[in-house]
């Protein structure tokens, strides 16, 4: 059996791998762990959920096994995983706990954990959790049960928050808010309209089912058309648990995460907060924002793919910006996660501040052509290290030269390799991206 948590949190079919046991043994474990380690205090821990159904039943799951092993529960209800962890750094609980599967289909669930202040559970801290489900212990019992409390003021807290980050009043912008029928439907909007700007509002009616369904950062078609529609500025597609967001520029245009990078990075910059002028990505970031920041004189500093992995170097190098291409964008002076409703509040407020539109301020970006293989073989880390896949790939480097770049990656969960090249044009970038590809799928057929 591999591990039980991946890169953010568990995550499977809700009531299938994702059982109300399950949820209710990770509850527990999670805060007896704590409580192991620390005895002066029964741990306090913050739980939200997304609206999917199934959050319902693994809320009340999650709840029982904290309770069970004694901590105080505060559940917040529906909010933004964002919120969730501003929540728990707020009000100094010892862990917080989010049920979503983020951008997956309405069946799919998952159950992430927070640690004091807000940050991700680090790696030892979930194999501890995950290694104790099985094990027998003396459950508390009387008075040393865990409390359940609603805090009936943690969305207004989070919409402050997020209101009192935008240094400059909005006023004249107007945007289309995609809330992909999910955990922001409420709280985006508002913080959006303190912030001074005009909101229409796309997808904000939860039921429990439509989450993500054909909206969202995934599906920005609704979301193009609505700012064509209403002649808005921007738009902005939030994810079901709203910790990542796409735009959409006047025209209709998407912007993507890289692009949304390059334009907070230069603001941070001028404004003198973006530390050592340096922002960090992934790797899989276009070759466009590493040429557009290296013409800037900002460093860009790479990291594996996952936002945990960026706020890690966040963490360690003591930065200000990091985020992903798909749109997960952190700023630690004002979140310990990526905020999609926060990512968006700061591009508007340079658009404010300078009079540009967003087509304008994203054109410091020119995206590469990039084409994506995902080749089935039967041993991804053998084939991805096959001495003439690597051969290849050398050769490709020396004809790409500065002007383009290879990526070749095993999948972290399936038995694929990915090849990814960047070139000047679509044709040369297919081209040898299938030449990769090909030696790939004979280095180890299926």
């Amino acid at each position: 059996m591999g591990r039980l948590f991946g890169t953010d949190g568990v995550r499977g079919l809700a009531n299938a791998s994702l059982t109300p046991d399950l949820a209710l043994r990770l509850g527990a474990s999670a805060a007896h762990i704590l409580s192991q380690r620390d005895r002066t205090h029964p741990p306090v821990a913050i739980v939200g959920r997304d609206p999917r159904a199934s959050g319902e039943m693994l809320e009340a799951a999650v709840v029982a096994g904290l309770t069970s092993a004694g901590a105080t529960v505060v559940r917040v209800g529906v909010l933004p995983t964002p919120a969730v962890a501003f929540l728990v750094g707020q009000t100094r609980a010892d862990l917080g706990v989010m049920i979503s599967a983020s951008h997956n289909p309405m069946p799919d669930n998952g159950i992430k954990f927070f640690a004091a202040g807000g940050h991700k559970l680090a790696d030892e801290l979930e194999d501890a959790i995950e290694a104790h489900l099985e094990e027998d212990w003396v459950r508390p019992t009387g008075a040393n049960v865990g409390r359940v409390h609603d805090l009936l003021d943690g969305a207004e807290a989070y919409i402050t928050h997020l209101a009192g980050s935008v240094p400059v009043s909005l006023e004249g912008l107007k945007v289309v808010i995609d809330c992909a029928n999910g955990a922001a439907f409420e709280v985006a909007p508002e913080a959006y309209r303190r912030a001074g700007a005009e909101v229409i509002v796309i997808h904000g009616e939860p039921d429990g089912l439509n989450i993500n369904e054909d909206c969202g950062s995934t599906h920005l078609a609704d979301l193009q058309a609505a700012v064509l529609e209403h002649g808005a500025h921007a738009g902005v597609g939030l994810d079901g648990d709203a910790d990542r967001c796409l735009a959409v520029d006047a025209d209709g245009t998407v912007v993507d995460g890289d692009q949304l990078m390059a334009i907070m990075a230069l603001s941070m910059r001028d404004a003198g907060t973006l530390v050592k002028d340096t922002l960090v990505a992934t790797v899989m970031s276009n070759l466009g924002l590493r040429i557009a920041m290296r013409e800037h004189g900002i460093t860009l500093l790479e990291t594996k793919v996952g936002d945990r992995y960026v706020l890690e170097e966040l963490r360690n190098s003591g930065l200000s910006l990091g985020g992903e291409q798909s749109g997960h964008v952190i700023v630690p002076e004002y979140a310990t996660t990526g905020d999609g409703s926060l990512t968006l509040l700061q591009v508007l407020a340079r658009m404010a501040s300078t009079g540009r539109t967003l087509a304008d301020l994203a054109s410091v970006v020119t995206p590469l052509p990039q084409v994506l293989i995902n080749v089935p073989v039967a041993d991804r880390a053998a084939a991805a290290v096959h001495a003439d896949v690597l051969a290849a790939v050398a050769v490709a480097e020396g004809e790409l030269g500065e002007s383009g770049r290879v990526l070749l990656r095993p999948s972290g969960t399936e038995q694929l390799v990915r090849v990814m090249v960047e070139a000047p044009s679509a044709e040369v970038a297919g081209e040898v991206a299938e030449r990769i590809a090909a030696l790939v799928r004979t280095s180890s057929p299926v």
